[in-house]
């Protein structure tokens, strides 16, 4: 027999356990060339440009 597990995990324990697993928001910089938002140390989406 496995090993199981003496008491079953509360909705709120399992929550708790989870928290910090949501989507952080990503750091957006803006494009020095078009002003467009990009993603830092990365090429423009919108203009190619890489600063």
């Amino acid at each position: 027999m496995t090993p199981l597990p003496k008491q079953r995990t509360s909705r709120g324990r399992k929550k708790r356990r989870r928290a910090h697993d949501g989507l952080e928001t990503k750091a957006l910089v803006q494009c020095s060339n078009c002003g467009e938002k990009r993603l830092p140390h990365r090429v423009c989406p919108n203009c190619h440009m890489n600063q």
